[in-house]
This record gives C-alpha cells, structure tokens and sequence, in this order.
C-alpha cells in the first residue's frame, strides 16, 4: 500500500499528514525541503502529494538522511528550487470531509454477526475508521434499527479496547448502525437505501463498500441493483465478494464475466479471510527480508514442503453448504493454494498489490494440473460419541463428498521442479492446526550420521509457520546435548507470538476489512488468478465425481485416512507431527 504525504506550506511550519497511524501527538523530525524562490509564506492553499512504495518507506531516517524529495514518485508536484531544512511535525490523523458507508448486505446472517461487525466494532475502537462512517444493514428480514442493534451488540467484545469506557464506545458504534429492509433482485428497494445513504452522508463526497455475506447464487442482482440504484455519484464503490467463486473453471468465468457487466476489476475485492491471517501476512517478510532464507529457498535445499489446515470439529450445521461444495473446494483450490503461491513466489518488483499478485499468477500457472494418483480423499466416520458426515439431516445417506483431501502438486519452473507440495485438509481430525512446514534436504556426507542412527529423516533441518493456533515461527535444529559423551539432539529455535509480542493480535477480518477501506488489494484475489488456481483442481474434482469415487473412512478425530501416509511415502515426505 502506498503511503501519501500531504505537505501544507506556512511561512513557520509546515505539517507532514500520514494516513496511517492515529497517534494524536505529533512527532518531529528534520527535513531538506523544497520551497519556492519566492516568500516562503506563498501557497497557503496549495498541497502537493509525495507517494512512497512499501520498499523504500518514507520515514524518520530517510529524511534525516537528506533524501531529495525528487528522488520520490511524486504527484502533483508544483515547481520548486533550492531546499531548505526544516523540522516537521508528523501529525498522524488526517481528517477529511468524504463519508464512507459500509453496507452489509445480508446482514441478519451468521457471518454478518459474527464476524463483519464485531470486524468494524474493532476498527472503530482502535480509530481506524474515518471521523464520518456509517453502516447499514440489508437483508430481506423485517428488521427495525434497535433489533439490529441489539443483534450487533450480542456479538461485540471488548478484546481490543479493554478500558471501562467499552460501554461508551459500544454505544457509539452503534448508533452509526442502521438497517433497510429489502428485496436482493429489487432495484426499488435498493434506491430506498440510497436515499437513506445520502441522508446519512450529508452532502460529503461518499465512498460506499459493500459486503455481499450471501450465496453465490444471488450476488449478480444484488451487483446490478447496487450499481444502477445505489452507487455512489461522487466517490468511489467497492464490493467485497466471499467465496465460493463457482465449483470449477467454466462457473468461476461465468461468475466472473456476469459480475464484470456492473463493475470493473478495481472494484471487485474477492476476500479470502485465511490470507488475512498474521503469520501468512508474515510470509513474505520472512522470505524477502533476511537473508538467511531466502538462497535456501529452492530445490536445491528443500526436500519438501507441507500445507496442512486440519480441524478438530465436524460439520455440524453447515452440512447442506459442505455437501455441494467438499473440502477440496472449500478449502484447497482457494486457501491453501494462495498460501502455495505466496511461499513459492518469485520476489516481486515492489510491495504494491499488483507487482505482488502478477508473481502469484507465474505460480499457479506454472503448477501442473492435481493427478487422480496423487490424491487421496476421506470422508469422517461416527461412533457412539459422534456423529457421522452422513448422520447430518440435510446430507445425503450416500454422499460421496469428501470431508479430508490430500494432494501432492508440483510447479514446473526452475526453482521448485522436483519438488512435491503436499497440501492436506481434513474436517473432524484429531487438532485444530493450520501450518507450513518446509523440511529440507539431507547435509551431504554429514559426519555426525552415525550419532543419530539410521532414521536420518528424524534428524531433517525443518522450518515450521504455525498459523493456528498459538501463532509462532520455529526452526528444528541438530544440537549437542551438554555432557561427557557425544550425543545430538533435534532442538526448536522458538519465536512464539503471543510471548514476543503480547499485544492482541487483529483478527483476519479486521485487517482485511481495513485493506478495502483504503484501496489495498494485496491480500485479494483478482480474476486471473481465480482463473489460474481452477485449472490446478478442476481435473482433479471432474475425475472424481464422473467416476463417483468413494471416499475412504476415516474416524472422527483421528489423523485421517491410511491413505494420506502411503501418499506421503510415495514422494519421500516424512509427514511429521501432523499424523503423530
């Protein structure tokens, strides 16, 4: 995200506005700084715009330094000449006279409620909304404002903001919360709630997002209505799509190109709330900010590497969702494989969104379609203390979706070719876990192999991002245990989150929420990659239903199918603590 600097000119002092932190003292640091030739005290009402990338932050330290002003992207840059130096006051809260309207659509619903709200409730106790926000609820229930309200308030926490003013703050969020009724295919209704909008905006230029947390099914006539009857006239309008984006490769073009008749790629943020996560965020600085990793990064040094997302819970509730859908779809095609692309990436010209996303798209295009052969599918099984994928009322008796799926992918290019990328995600297994875990290769002619016995795989060097839960980074090491004799042992080299940094950690849709509020569009997907993430497993899912293949059983809480360890051996993949 680009960071703009606002410079405003007085004859004394001039003021440095940063967007990006809301700190309400202003900090102070010299600077070589052009003006004009003229008196200084020229241009009261004249700004111009520095923009820095996310490489080369504009900071302190630059500026200390003498860094030319020139030396920046710049816009809208009036003509200057000899500079001057000068201390300026970094004030960190810019005010504005837009208005932002967040409508969620869909807002009686259980993501609404437990996620997007108590998401903005977040941001507004840490003062990351703008001064003027407000936020409508739209859904097709009969609703009044206080219901609404008193919906909202039932999921709200005080987990960021642990003062005793919570209350206050509660209640001041919710009185921007306000709630229209109304059809999703009503251009009527829709107009109803452009009124109500404006009413609210006052006149400000308005920003409106939307979040469509409804079925695939019915985004297209809520696009069509949002776009003819209530978009904003004098700002900008994003809407937020969740997934599913289709079932395949011909339904996500078709979802894709019908979406695209009422809004342009710009628009479209489409939110996959796993790449909002911290140590996934984290994932590009590990790689491209110290040194250590990244000439190991390739096939000449790691053996393998393992994606694994599993969960200690059934379906329970969401059966008739997961029934049309599977974990493969759920799960894989989408989250598991953006996290491939991140760590397998080639390092991007810059941090911005685009530079970053064209990467991602080399990736997945250079992935070699998912073999039947080198998949396995499962599907939980019940017992006496739990029930069966099959046992859920709005599943069929003889449902052949799977609820666990493993697959081995390969990318054919001249870092990783050779490579196997095992990706496992199952639903009812023994932990909840999502992690990355890259073990490497063997040291040649290791002269301590004799200590560790004839199980060299136990005695891998492995680097290991623990998402979920207890998020933390740790490398596994061979280290001398202290005495007399000569005896190693594997050791963790340990960074735990929550101890190193134990300030609550944003949740993922605080952050992602935010990126659309500013025009960030790194963490979402764009419609090639979509494209080029379907072709990996659209062979794959094509395969298994024309051939209905049955998925082996697995018990609830287990470590999954038998088959995922045959899998494993069959591309010399030690499967680790996963199945232990």
């Amino acid at each position: 995200m680009a960071l703009r600097l606002s410079f405003c000119f007085s004859r004394t002092t001039r003021f440095l506005h940063s967007s990006l932190n809301y700190d309400s003292k202003p900090k102070w640091t010299c600077s070589s700084a052009p003006v004009s030739q003229g008196d200084s005290g020229i241009h009261h009402n004249k700004n111009f715009q520095l923009k820095a990338s996310n490489v080369q932050p504009l900071n302190a330290i630059a500026l200390q330094a003498g860094v030319p002003a020139n030396s920046l992207e710049t816009e809208d840059v009036e003509a200057v000449s000899p500079t001057i130096k000068e201390c300026v006051p970094i004030i960190e809260t810019e005010k504005t006279d837009s208005a932002l309207s967040f409508i969620v659509v869909g807002a009686s619903g259980e993501l609404a409620r437990k996620k997007i709200f108590p998401a903005l409730f977040s941001l507004f106790c840490e003062d990351r909304l703008p001064e003027n926000f407000t936020i409508f609820g739209y859904a097709r229930s009969a609703l009044t404002n206080e219901e609404l309200r008193n919906m909202i308030i039932r999921n709200l926490t005080c987990r960021i903001d642990k003062r005793k003013n919570c209350r206050e703050k509660m209640d001041q969020f919710l009185k921007r919360c306000f709630y229209h009724s109304g059809q999703y295919s009503s251009e009527e209704h829709f107009l109803e709630l452009d009124e109500k909008l404006k009413e609210k905006e006052a006149g400000r230029s308005s920003n409106r997002l939307f979040y469509l947390a409804i079925p695939p099914n019915i985004f297209i006539d809520v696009v069509r209505c949002a776009r003819r009857r209530a978009s904003s006239e004098n700002g900008w309008t994003r809407v937020i799509v969740e997934k599913p984006f289709g079932r395949d490769s011909e339904t996500s073009k078709e979802l894709t190109r019908d979406l695209k008749q009422y809004l342009n790629e710009e628009q479209i943020f489409r939110i996959d709330h796993h790449l909002g996560e911290e140590l996934v965020e984290n994932l590009l600085v590990l790689r491209f900010s110290n040194l250590v990793f990244e000439p190991l990064w390739s096939r000449n040094y790691i053996r393998n590497v393992q994606i694994i997302f599993s969960e200690d819970k059934g379906l329970e509730g969401r059966g008739r969702y997961f029934d049309n859908y599977g974990i493969i779809r759920d799960i894989m095609q989408n989250h598991l494989l953006q996290v491939l692309a991140l760590f397998a990436m080639e390092t991007p010209v810059s941090l911005n969104a685009e530079d970053i996303r064209n990467e991602k798209v080399k990736v997945l295009r250079s992935m070699k379609p998912v073999k039947v052969e080198d998949a396995v599918i499962g599907q939980y099984k019940g017992d006496s203390s739990y029930p069966a994928f099959t046992d859920d009322p709005t599943v069929s008796d003889n449902s052949l979706t799977p609820t666990f799926a493993a697959a081995t992918l390969f990318i054919n290019n001249a870092r990783w070719e050779g490579v196997p990328f095992l990706m496992i995600a199952g639903k009812a297994l023994q932990s909840k876990r999502a992690e990355i875990r890259v073990q490497f290769r063997h040291v040649p002619g290791n002269l301590y192999n004799r200590k560790f016995g004839t199980d060299l795989d136990k005695v891998t060097n492995e680097l290991v991002l623990r998402v979920q839960p207890d998020e933390a980074i740790y490398l596994k090491i061979n280290n001398k245990v202290p005495g007399l004799g000569m005896r190693l042992d594997s050791s963790d080299l340990n960074l735990l989150f929550k101890s190193r940094y134990p300030r609550e950690i944003p949740g993922v849709y605080e952050r992602l929420l935010l990126d659309a509020v500013e025009g960030e569009r790194r963490l979402f997907i764009r419609s090639d990659e979509l494209d080029a993430a379907w072709k990996v497993f659209t062979p794959l899912l094509k395969t298994l239903e024309e051939k209905k293949t049955a998925p082996e059983l697995y018990s609830y809480g287990s470590s999954g199918p038998v088959g995922v360890h045959y899998l494993a051996a069959k591309h010399g993949v030690r499967m680790g603590e996963f199945g232990c």
